[in-house]
């Protein structure tokens, strides 16, 4: 099984919820939402902000069901609310 490397960087409520830094081996062609499972399984506290947050790599916003085909940094960024 190939695996690859998923470095996470966190910005807003959820930076406050995980440990620095914070880096995952995964299965080759997991999504993000088992990478999120996983943080979520490892840090409960963080539950609701991952229920919120979106996800990017680089500078592109993406789903859950991304699927990662190579090792990346994935960043977690909290809802903003305001007007």
């Amino acid at each position: 099984m190939q695996t690859i490397e998923v470095k996470i960087e966190a910005f807003g409520a959820i930076e406050r919820l995980l440990p620095k830094p914070l880096q995952f081996e995964f299965a080759k062609e997991s999504l993000i939402l088992d990478v999120l499972n996983h943080i979520v399984d490892r840090y409960p506290d963080a539950t609701k902000a991952m229920d919120k947050c979106a996800c990017a790599i680089g500078e592109d916003i993406v789903t859950r069901q991304t699927v990662l085909n190579s090792s990346c940094t994935v960043v977690l960024l909290s809802p903003v609310a305001g007007g």
